[in-house]
């Protein structure tokens, strides 16, 4: 088990823990739970969904990374396919606040990292912030997206968001989730053709600036990240954000990476490469590279 789940496990009921242990027994646990393991754990607990969502609450809020404000929030996204997926808020020592992701960002863009068509609720051990709740406001699953936290009742996105600008304001008719594709060539070496892979399935109605991150570690694994534009512009999530989850909640830690590329155009009006370059080297990582799409 990895160490960062020891305390959070310890809070979960006998039963809950006797189904889980030999899930969490790898050390790279992807923090997705597969609907056929859900309906394990309902039928192990006796637990509907919601009650269920709640009580492995402390397991999401265990993947956290809160090395600066050391406050965890965790977050479970629901998605229409059945399949669970954790999220925690990652904040980066000696990058700027603006890189931190979100326990709500985390969990959604996990979900659709890991090719998920659409959510149908999630669930989060805090109220969400205004910037996440616009963050949901992109989504496919719209102002419908339902909200559970502990001790309320659920409610949608749209009571939390009332009067809510977002993409449709805007015409945007490809939603965040949506099957994207903008059909860059795959060219160069693994990690070359993961980053443009990423970018071709990026989220980027505003800027028209597609951009993807692939990170490769020390064992081979490599985690792709792809950009996800807001159409309030401030909670878009870089593409290098999205990577460092998928890598942290896989268990592996920042000095695991030993190679990194960005892909995006040069003539981009938003571009990546010194917010990307930079935090990377924050987080020790040095061996960083750009392909440009064509």
């Amino acid at each position: 088990m990895h160490p960062r789940f020891h305390a959070a496990f310890t809070q979960l009921s006998a039963e809950l823990q006797s189904a889980l242990a030999p899930v969490l027994a790898d050390r790279h646990f992807p923090a997705m739970l597969s609907v056929g393991l859900v309906s394990q754990l309902q039928t192990a607990t006796g637990l509907d969904e919601d009650a269920l969502a709640f009580a492995l609450l402390p397991l999401a809020a265990a993947c956290a990374r809160a090395d600066l404000s050391h406050f965890n929030v965790g977050a479970i996204a629901r998605g229409v396919s059945g399949t669970w997926y954790f999220g925690g808020n990652m904040e980066f020592i000696g990058a700027t606040m603006q890189q931190t992701v979100h326990a709500e960002q985390s969990a959604i863009s996990h979900a659709w990292l890991r090719g998920e068509a659409s959510l149908k609720a999630i669930t989060v051990n805090y109220t969400p912030c205004g910037h996440c709740r616009q963050f949901m406001n992109e989504l496919n699953s719209g102002l419908a997206l339902r909200i559970n936290l502990p001790g309320r009742a659920p409610h949608t996105l749209q009571d939390y968001l009332p009067d809510a600008f977002g993409p449709k304001d805007l015409e945007i008719k490809t939603l965040l989730m949506d099957p994207q594709d903008h059909g860059y060539a795959l060219e160069g070496d693994a990690l070359t053709q993961a980053a443009i892979g990423a970018a071709n399935k990026c989220h980027m109605p505003y800027s028209q600036s597609p951009s993807g991150v692939a990170l490769e570690c020390r064992d081979g694994t490599i985690f792709t990240g792809s950009y996800a534009e807001n159409a309030a512009f401030n909670p878009t999530l870089p593409p290098l954000q999205g990577a460092l989850n998928l890598l942290s909640l896989n268990g592996y830690d920042y000095p695991d990476i030993q190679r990194a590329i960005l892909a995006e155009r040069a003539d981009a009006p938003l571009i990546q490469w010194d917010a990307t370059a930079a935090t990377l080297k924050a987080l020790g990582c040095h061996n960083i590279d750009r392909t440009l799409l064509a």
